[in-house]
């Protein structure tokens, strides 16, 4: 995979407070920006989108609040998260800008399709968070829509499990792992990689897809130049 010029990673906020299950987990979060800083210094353009579960989990966070309001919670959550890893990532010597597609005073820019661009060819690493910015779309649908906005090359879901399963390996012993699989394939079976929205604008804009364990070694990097272990989603119409 060591043709992707540009790519779009999305951190699950539950990988990122590794064992923990809340908030953040340095070690991890350090990790990820080694990795980050390697394939940057080889020349990959390199924008993040972070969820926001490992605070808030919307309507399953509560049962009294408005969806719309617990929506914007969430929304806030993954600012918290891509303002917190950017400054993990400046420690070890990237340049970081963090957007929104709302004001949000100091701490963020406002999104602009050409300065995130400029950014990412000046070598900045450059997180989108905040989501679409609206309620009812998840950061599944942040991240699609950001990923075809900056025409990046790829998506790459760096998830608490290692890849797609034909059922929840958590619950199932004997889920499949699969491969390779197509977008039609995930919207067809329902699989529940990203949601249905995302899903079919992957499929529409020819977005293809990596899912892969982020708390496995190396595995930012392995899944660029390396042992590939996760899931490919491919575009390709049958």
């Amino acid at each position: 995979m060591d043709n992707l010029h540009r790519i779009l990673l999305k951190l699950s906020g539950e990988a990122l407070a590794g064992g923990k299950g809340f908030g953040f987990d340095e070690e991890t979060c350090l990790a990820v920006a080694r990795q980050v800083k390697e394939i940057v210094d080889k020349g990959t353009q390199v924008a993040i989108v972070t969820g926001g579960g490992n605070f808030w989990r919307g309507r399953n966070s509560s049962k009294i609040i408005e969806r719309t309001r617990s929506d914007q919670v969430g929304m806030l959550g993954t600012v918290m998260n891509c303002i917190y890893v950017s400054e993990v990532f400046k420690t070890i010597g990237l340049k970081t800008r963090v957007y929104t597609p709302f004001v949000c005073g100091a701490f963020t820019s406002l999104f602009s399709k050409e300065e995130a661009v400029r950014d990412l060819e000046e070598g900045k690493v450059v997180f989108f968070a905040g989501g679409t910015g609206h309620p009812y779309f998840s950061t599944d649908t942040g991240t699609v829509l950001r990923a075809v906005e900056i025409e990046a090359d790829a998506i790459l879901l760096a998830k608490s499990v290692d890849g797609i399963y034909d059922s929840d390996p958590d619950t199932n012993p004997d889920a499949v792992k699969y491969d390779s699989i197509s977008i039609q394939e995930v919207v067809d079976q329902r699989l529940q990689v990203i949601d249905l929205t995302s899903s079919i604008m992957c499929m529409e804009n020819k977005m293809p897809m990596v899912v892969f364990g982020l708390n496995e070694e190396n595995s930012i990097v392995n899944t660029l130049y390396g042992t590939f272990t996760g899931t490919y989603v491919t575009v390709e119409q049958k």
